[in-house]
C-alpha cells in the first residue's frame, strides 16, 4: 500500500513538475527572443543566446546524467538544481546588456540543464507499465503552455514584453519548492557502472539520434524567428500568444490519445509519420502569409513536436538498458533538443539577415526531408533484417 501511495504521488507531483516547467516555456519560447528584439539585438545575437543556451544544456545534461545514474542520485540533483536555476534567472533582472546576458545563459543554463531529461525519467520510472500512457501526463505541460501565452498575448500589450522575466522568475521558484514533494525512490536492482554508457552505443540508437538531431535543427527557425515573423508579417501580441496556443492545442490532442496510437502502431512509424509532416508545414510556412493558412499550420504541431516527442521519449527508454535509463534520457534530449535546436539555432541567426524568415522554413523543410528519408530507410532495411 506505501508502494502504491508513492507511485501515486509520484504522479501528482510528475504532472505539477510539468505544468509548471512549461508554463515557464510558455513564456520564454514565444517572447524571450522578442524581447531580445526589442532590446535591439541583431538576428546574430539572438541566435547565439539561444545556441549558447543549447551549447551548455547538452554539455551540462550529460554530466549530470551520469552522476545520477553512477551514484543514485537523481532526485538530489533535480531539487538541488531546481533551486540553484531558479535563483539565477533573477539577474536577467539586473541587465539588458548583450554579453551579461550571455554570461547569464551559460552560468544559468549549467543548473536548468538536468531538469526537463530528469523529469522524463522520473515519469518513465513512475509510469512502469503503463508508458503508453505518457502523453496524458506530459498534457499538463501543454496546457500551461496554452494557458501562459494566451494570457501574455494580450499582458504583454499592456504591460510590455520585459514582464516574462519577472514571471518566469516566479514560476521557476514555484516548481523548485513543489519538487521538494517528489518521493524517494528505491535503488535499482544493478546500481550502474562506470563503462555502462558503452551500451548505448548501438547502430540502431546512433541511427535515431541523428534523425531526432536534424529533425530539432529543422524547428531553429520556428523557435528561434517565428514570433519575429509574425511581428514582421503585421500581426500583434495577441495573435502570436493564440497561434503558439493553437498548436499547443493539437499538441494536447495528440498526447491524450497517445495510449491508442502507441497501442496501434510501431514507434518507428509514428516517427517518420511526424517527419512527413514537419516537411509540409515548414514549406506551408514558407509560403504562407494569411492568419487561416498560418494558425491551420500550427494545428500540425501535434505531430511535428507532439507524436515526435512521445514516440522519441518511448523508443529511447525502449533501447536504452535498465541501468542507464536515465543517461539515455539525457543524451536524447541532448542530441536533439539541446544539439539539434543549437546548430538550428546557429543556422536560422546566420541566415536570417541574407535570406529573411519565411525562406529560412524552406531550408527547415528540406533539413526535415532528410532526416525522415535516413530514418525510414534505415527501419525498412532493419524489417528486412529482421524477417
Amino acid at each position: 500500500m506505501a508502494a502504491m501511495r508513492s507511485i501515486h504521488s509520484g504522479r501528482g507531483i510528475l504532472a505539477v513538475q510539468y505544468f509548471l516547467y512549461f508554463g515557464a516555456m510558455g513564456m520564454y519560447l514565444p517572447f524571450f527572443n522578442l524581447y531580445c528584439y526589442q532590446l535591439g539585438f541583431s538576428g546574430w545575437q539572438i541566435g547565439a543566446l539561444s545556441a549558447t543556451r543549447s551549447v551548455t544544456l547538452i554539455l551540462l545534461s550529460i554530466v549530470w546524467g551520469l552522476l545520477a545514474d553512477r551514484f543514485h542520485s537523481r532526485r538530489g540533483i533535480y531539487i538541488a538544481c531546481n533551486f540553484i536555476s531558479a535563483a539565477l534567472w533573477g539577474l536577467f533582472l539586473l541587465t539588458a546588456e548583450f554579453y551579461w546576458m550571455l554570461a547569464i545563459t551559460v552560468i544559468h543554463g549549467i543548473f536548468y540543464a538536468p531538469l526537463i531529461p530528469f523529469l522524463e525519467a522520473f515519469a518513465m520510472e513512475a509510469l512502469g507499465r503503463d508508458k503508453k500512457r505518457y502523453g496524458r501526463m506530459r498534457a499538463w505541460g501543454s496546457v500551461a503552455f496554452i494557458l501562459v501565452v494566451l494570457a501574455l498575448g494580450r499582458g504583454i500589450d499592456v504591460y510590455g514584453v520585459k514582464i516574462i522575466i519577472s514571471l518566469i522568475f516566479a514560476g521557476a521558484w514555484a516548481q523548485a519548492l513543489t519538487a521538494l514533494g517528489f518521493p524517494k525512490t528505491a535503488a535499482p536492482v544493478e546500481r550502474a557502472r562506470a563503462g555502462d554508457w558503452r551500451r548505448l552505443l548501438t547502430p540502431r540508437l546512433a541511427v535515431f539520434q541523428i534523425c531526432g538531431f536534424l529533425m530539432l535543427v529543422s524547428h531553429g527557425a520556428y523557435y528561434t524567428f517565428f514570433s519575429i515573423h509574425l511581428a514582421n508579417l503585421g500581426y500583434d501580441t495577441a495573435f502570436i500568444g493564440l497561434s503558439w496556443a493553437v498548436a499547443s492545442t493539437a499538441e494536447i490532442l495528440a498526447m491524450f490519445f497517445s495510449e491508442r496510437i502507441f497501442k496501434r502502431f510501431r514507434y518507428e512509424s509514428v516517427l517518420v509519420f511526424s517527419f512527413a509532416v514537419a516537411v509540409l508545414r515548414w514549406g506551408g510556412l514558407w509560403a504562407a502569409t494569411s492568419a487561416t493558412a498560418l494558425l491551420l499550420l500550427q494545428v500540425l504541431h501535434a505531430m511535428t513536436y507532439g507524436t515526435f516527442h512521445m514516440a522519441s521519449i518511448l523508443y529511447m527508454d525502449h533501447l536504452a538498458p535498465p541501468q542507464s535509463k536515465t543517461l539515455g534520457q539525457v543524451v536524447n534530449n541532448a542530441v536533439s533538443y539541446g544539439l539539434g535546436l543549437m546548430a538550428g539555432f546557429f543556422l536560422s541567426g546566420a541566415l536570417y539577415q541574407a535570406i529573411g524568415a519565411h525562406n529560412l522554413f524552406a531550408v527547415s523543410a528540406g533539413i526535415a526531408l532528410l532526416g525522415g528519408l535516413i530514418f525510414a530507410a534505415y527501419s525498412l532495411t532493419g524489417k528486412m533484417r529482421n524477417q
